[in-house]
Parts: structure tokens; sequence; C-alpha cells
């Protein structure tokens, strides 16, 4: 089958992936083997090719190169057959979430990363939501996202900022969107109330507070969150990319959790985890909500590449997509 595969880490998406035939993977008992039709690109991917922030390798990625040949995580596709202990799956029935090397004809995934497709998307659409939307999901959760709630999300235009805003809307809140200029009118079409220019102002200007923040991808400082933050609200950190090669921005998550408990917000990170009961929750929301996924392009396998760097280079409204 053909597959992307890495070598070794690298900071150009060109130089460092190039489309291999591989042998199809095997499974055991336990396994999944699905046929893969599309996959999705997020800044996890960017972090698996580059091995940066550099606390990823101690954390058993892999030192000198990375353990896992292929970056792709998200994936929507067909099973193609199944170990003798799944139950719950046949071939033929279509699916979406999350394995080891997704960029590929095929690959196998664990029963509990996977769930029905949701019926109303195409897959294209469905390798979208996997990871992000699970992301969106979880944070949403965690910060205690209900009607009447004001509802800030920094980063409002990339992957799992457009599925918070939708489904924080679907809750009932009254959802403000923080985007580039060139994305503005994304985020509105997607649901917000109110979208926030941040290269003409800043979230804190005009006095407003929020009662719940989704910090994504951000890279302003606690300081900054916590201005815009109501007395007892609720700042949940998903992301950060300051650009620091060792800790890459988690030691401001860090920070958030350590001050929480002498301040009267409530301050933390989330560490998201697929699982099948939050991408059957999400399918719900995206078949009953009218919650959908973002795809910005759709790149075929052989650009790869080219798809992982508009992503490293925040060049996608919404998520990067590639039909397998």
């Amino acid at each position: 089958m053909r597959a992307i595969v890495q070598d070794a880490w690298g900071t150009d998406p060109a130089a460092t992936l190039e489309v291999r035939e591989v042998d199809r993977p095997t499974i055991d008992d336990d396994a999944v083997l699905v046929r893969v039709i599309a996959a999705s690109v997020d800044r996890g991917t960017v972090h698996c090719m580059t091995g940066q922030p550099y606390a990823m390798r101690l954390m058993g990625f892999g030192l000198r190169r990375p353990k896992a040949p292929n970056p792709g995580r998200a994936l929507a596709g067909t099973v193609a057959s199944v170990g003798k202990n799944v139950q719950g799956y046949e071939p033929g029935d279509e699916v979406y979430g999350s394995c080891d090397g997704s960029f590929a004809e095929y690959a196998s995934a664990q029963p509990g990363m996977l769930a029905r497709k949701p019926a109303n998307l195409s897959f294209e659409q469905a390798s979208a939501a996997p990871i992000s939307g699970v992301t969106a999901l979880q944070a949403v959760r965690k910060a205690g996202v209900a009607t009447g709630k004001h509802v800030l999300v920094v980063g409002a235009s990339g992957g799992v900022g457009t599925f918070a805003v939708q489904i924080a809307k679907a809750l009932g809140a009254e959802v403000t969107g923080v985007c580039s200029t060139g994305k503005v009118e994304l985020v509105r079409s997607i649901g917000a109330d109110h979208v926030i220019d941040y290269t003409r102002e800043q979230i804190s200007d005009g006095g407003r507070r929020y009662d719940v923040i989704l910090d994504i991808g951000g890279n302003r400082t606690l300081s900054e969150l916590r201005s815009a933050l109501s007395e007892r609200g609720a700042l949940v950190i998903v992301g950060g990319e300051t650009g620091g090669r060792w800790l890459g921005g988690f030691d401001r998550s860090l920070r958030a959790v350590l001050l929480s408990p002498f301040v009267t917000q409530s301050l933390s990170l989330l560490a998201s985890k697929e699982n099948t009961a939050d991408l059957d929750e999400l399918r719900a929301l995206i078949e009953t909500e009218g919650v959908v996924p973002t795809v910005d392009r759709a790149y075929p396998l052989s650009e790869a590449a080219a798809a992982i760097l508009d992503v490293q280079n925040g060049r996608t409204r919404g998520k990067a997509v590639i039909a397998v």
C-alpha cells in the first residue's frame, strides 16, 4: 500500500516526508483494519513530524528519530477486517476515529478509538472531526459551557476552534471568536455572535469579561487571559504555540494550574484523549445540532507535505484533509 513515511525529525515537510510503498498493516485479535478514505492534519501532526517541543522526545516519541514513521492520526473510512475478539464492527462499516499512521491506504486502529461515521458527512468531512472535534467537546465540557454563558474562543478559525464555536452555540452560549482579519467572515459564518480581529484589538478592549475562555493554540500571557475573564470565570488552555522548542507553551499551562487554587477564577489545561463515547456524542451533535466540520481543502496523499506545511504556517481555515 502507499503511505507517508518519515525516517527522521524535521521541520520542513517536503524534506521530511515521502510517499512509499510499504506493507499493509497486520492486526492482532483486538484491532480493526480500516481502509482509509480520508485523513486530516492537526497541530499534533506537526509536532509528531518535528519532534518539538523536545519534551515529546523524552516522553517516548523517540529521542534520535521518531518511533512512529507516519505522523497521521485522524481518519475516516470503511472497516476492511476485524480481529476475532472485536465486537460491534464488521467489514464494510463506515467509521471515523483516530489511530497511529492514518496517512496511508490502510491503518490499524483500536475499537475504543473508533465510532460510526456521522451519516450526514462525507468521508473527507468526517476525517476532520475525530481529534479536533473531540478536543473541542472535552474543552467545552470542562469549562462548564451552558445556556447564557459568555464564551470567548481564542483561535476560533482553526480546527479545534471552529468546532468549539459551534458546540458552544449548540449548548446555548453567547460566543465571541478571536481570529485574524482574513478569517473573520469564516468565524461569523459558523455562528459566532461576535468576532474580535486580534490584529486590530485586544481581547480585553472595552472592559468586557467572559464567563469562559477557551484558549486554543494561543500565545497570550496568562495575565492577559485572566484580565478578560470574569471574577469566577473558567479558563481552559487547550494548547499553545509559543515557539518554545523545549516546552512549546506547556509552561504557561502549568503556571495556570499552579495558580488556580489561589484565585477565584478556575484556571486549567486540557489533555484531550479520543474515545468511542465522545466520538458518539460528537456524532449526535453533528447529526442533530448542525455542527459541521470546516474543511479548508482536500489534498491528495502525494501532497501531504503541502497540507502539513499549510497547517504549520497557519494558512488553513478549519481543517486540512488528505484524500487517500
